[in-house]
């Protein structure tokens, strides 16, 4: 049975068990896409008790958004859905050219359409800059969150990092304005948990771990030989000499930890995330139904011992961050 969380200071109860939508929405994962199959994921995800769901407009232009709300009716309990505003210009140094109060509610009403929803429990900006916070045009942007708030069309707010830089976000996650973050955090990426998570915690800010098996690389699926489409987001994330070393780096992980501490490098994986308590939910992308099932398992299974944390330590790596 999955066990529930906190989502922070919101008191909204979610699975720590999430459900990572970007893959269902097929843009960026190559031809390996089967709506029909992706819905029976999602169905099986609300079968077994899943009950967060994180998507976004930008995982294929509302695909993503609009599978979720197909599976979701006739469910025998309402899931918790958070979903996340593109920005309009990236890179870009000025929140208002980013996320201007105009483009805010645009994409706020596009995303009620698609979900087929009153409401959206979770409402994020795609990017985040720490610097937005102290620039003239926040104000503005910030009075169009508050205003959805007060209009009932989100009930909270906060911004997924997307970058491989979780100091980016401290002074918003000590601002007291998002109710939640989402980061990047793994087995590899274990950075947010120097500081990020602690202040987090320590402010009641939920925190939403992504990518927990590093696209793949934390799956132990992957080898020297595989290969990814053209249209797959992958080839490059594992390009160059990324992939032989992913591979390398899983190995000599899945000889720690499997099966002394897991059936399988991706179980460990998962336990890893759900091994903090700022951690609210973890959302590994599930296409397949029996991901859902494996997933489940794995987060059943329970934190990884402190002994075996302290150990993990050495095998951080991070070698897509930014300079």
């Amino acid at each position: 049975m999955i066990r529930q969380r906190v989502l922070g200071r919101t008191g909204l109860r979610v699975s720590e068990l999430g459900f990572g939508a970007w893959g269902i929405g097929k843009l960026g994962w190559g031809v390996d896409g089967d709506d029909r199959r992706s819905l029976s994921a999602l169905k099986r995800a609300l079968e077994l008790g899943v009950d967060f769901f994180d998507t976004a407009y930008a995982y294929g232009n509302g695909h993503s958004e609009n599978l979720i709300a197909f599976a979701s009716q006739g469910a025998r309990k309402r899931a918790s859905v958070a979903t996340k505003i593109p920005p309009r210009q990236w890179p870009c140094r000025r929140v208002c050219d980013a996320f201007a109060p105009g483009w805010i509610v645009q994409c706020t009403e596009r995303s009620l359409k698609n979900l087929g929803v009153e409401t959206i429990d979770l409402q994020q900006f795609h990017q985040w800059d720490d610097r937005w916070l102290a620039q003239p045009a926040w104000d503005k942007t910030w009075t169009a969150i508050e205003r959805l708030k007060r209009d009932g069309k989100i009930r909270f707010w906060g911004a997924s990092i997307a970058s491989f830089r979780p100091e980016s976000a401290l002074e918003l996650a000590g601002s007291g304005l998002a109710d939640a973050i989402q980061v990047i955090f793994n087995l590899f990426e274990q950075a947010p948990a120097d500081a990020l998570l602690p202040l987090c915690q320590s402010r009641g800010v939920g925190v939403i771990a992504r990518s927990p098996l590093d696209e793949g690389g934390l799956t132990g699926r992957l080898s020297g030989d595989t290969r990814f489409d053209e249209a797959d987001f992958r080839r490059s994330y594992f390009g160059g000499s990324l992939l032989e070393e992913t591979v390398r780096r899983s190995k000599r992980l899945e000889d720690l930890l499997v099966p002394s501490h897991a059936a399988s490098l991706a179980q460990a994986a998962l336990r890893f995330c759900l091994s903090f308590p700022a951690v609210s939910t973890v959302i590994p992308g599930m296409r397949r139904p029996e991901h859902v099932e494996a997933n489940v398992r794995a987060a059943a299974s329970g934190p990884l011992p402190k002994d075996v944390l302290d150990a993990l330590r050495p095998y951080a790596w991070t070698p897509r961050k930014e300079s």
